[in-house]
């Protein structure tokens, strides 16, 4: 745990922690005085000798220290992670509905590496970072007793730290209970709709509750219209458009698993005569709807992340291009495209400049609606030059397609 290992950095590094964010990389280090095991927590001096804060070390990994504080007298503790997980918890009985939310986000909620969701009466945790492997269950006691003051009484969590980040911090992948075993198939609610997450098999922690709030966005759009939901995942996007009052809905996704869970979804919410969900790549699918002469009120676009790396994310502006562009097609003159990236290296602006692309490419013009970004309970960290990175990923981008009449 803590000890007294004294880590200094190089003359002129240290940027990004000392402009908000929490990450120090391997290239920044000059000095390490002391004995120390990975995960253990250190202090971090400027070059200088001044008192930067604590954080834990793992020398596996290029993000050598994640900070945990920037007071050099805090002690690490229970009491400390406590007081985080309760800071968390009041912000988002502040900003969201907290039936099913993501209740911790790692650095934004100052404890790195560390996803807690909340699905009802459920808790999944993903762990990244091996220095929050020997608080992680601690953490959930905690949690566990903060919501028990607000009356909710966690029946059982699990475990998926099973993402291919660990392999970065030298830890295996791990999946499983923390604690009892309990029926990990929970029904929940957002925006209306009803769903059963599978947190075991579903992707990531089993649901992406970061879009909730762009989905009621769309809720508005879409009553009325025929809509047309790429990349359906669990069938949310065209759920929502569904329980709106759309006409027709029609949600496409590579995944079988994927398309049956949608599907039974719909049934639960006795949307099946106007909502469907087909298997199809959508990239191939589009094309072939364009062909058939298929058009749209509205066309929404949720496609996974194109990269997950600054190298790849030529490649990915490629596939960001042609997606758009395909979808664009589709588009009814006077209807409305929905489109989003959830990778942090496709900047807003990079989007936006793609989308350009694609409607010029397209010969369609674009009046923009709104801009949005993941929900509050994905907050973004502000740092005194940029939104950390860690924390800024998903935009979402609504916008009329129009000719001038």
């Amino acid at each position: 745990m803590e000890n007294h290992t004294i880590v200094t950095l190089k003359k002129g590094e240290g940027r990004t922690i000392k402009a908000g964010g929490a990450w120090i990389f391997d290239n920044e280090i000059d000095t390490i005085v002391g004995t120390f095991t990975n995960g253990d927590v250190v202090t971090v001096h400027d070059f200088d000798g001044y008192p930067m804060g604590k954080g834990f070390i793992n020398q596996n990994s290029k993000i050598r220290i994640r900070m945990l504080t920037r007071h050099v007298d805090q002690e690490i503790n229970e009491n400390f992670l406590r007081m985080r997980v309760k800071n968390a918890w009041e912000y988002r009985k502040t900003t969201v509905d907290t039936s099913s939310c993501r209740v911790i986000f790692g650095e934004a909620d100052f404890l790195p590496g560390l996803v807690v969701d909340k699905y009802e009466d459920v808790l999944v945790v993903e762990c990244l970072a091996l220095g929050m492997e020997q608080f992680k269950e601690t953490i959930v006691s905690l949690l566990k007793g903060v919501l028990k003051e607000d009356g909710i009484s966690i029946r059982g969590v699990y475990e998926r730290s099973d993402a291919n980040e660990r392999r970065k911090e030298g830890l295996p992948k791990m999946k499983g209970f923390i604690g009892e075993t309990f029926d990990t198939e929970v029904e929940i609610t957002e925006n209306g709709v009803h769903y059963l997450v599978d947190v075991v098999n579903g992707q990531k922690t089993g649901f992406f509750l970061d879009q909730k709030y762009n989905r009621l966005a769309m809720q508005r759009i879409c009553k009325g219209k025929r809509v047309l939901d790429c990349f359906t995942h669990m069938g949310t996007f065209a759920l929502n458009a569904g329980i709106a009052g759309a006409s027709d809905v029609t949600g496409l996704d590579i995944s079988e698993y994927a398309v049956q869970q949608a599907n039974a979804n719909a049934v639960r919410n006795h949307l099946e005569d106007t909502v469907h969900f087909r298997c199809a790549n959508v990239l191939d699918e589009l094309p072939k709807l364009a062909e058939a002469g298929e058009k749209y009120d509205v066309v929404i676009l949720d496609p996974p992340a194109f990269t997950k790396s600054r190298e790849a994310t030529k490649n990915a502006i490629k596939g960001y291009r042609e997606i758009n562009m395909k979808g664009l097609k589709l588009v009814k003159d006077g209807g409305y495209l929905a489109t989003c990236s959830c990778s942090h290296f496709m900047t807003q602006e990079l989007l936006a400049k793609t989308v350009k692309e694609a409607a010029k490419a397209a010969h369609k013009r674009l009046r923009q609606v709104e801009f949005r970004t993941q929900a509050p309970d994905h907050p973004i960290l502000w740092a005194n030059s940029a939104n950390v990175p860690e924390s800024y990923y998903l935009k979402f981008f609504i916008f009329q397609v129009v000719d001038e009449k």
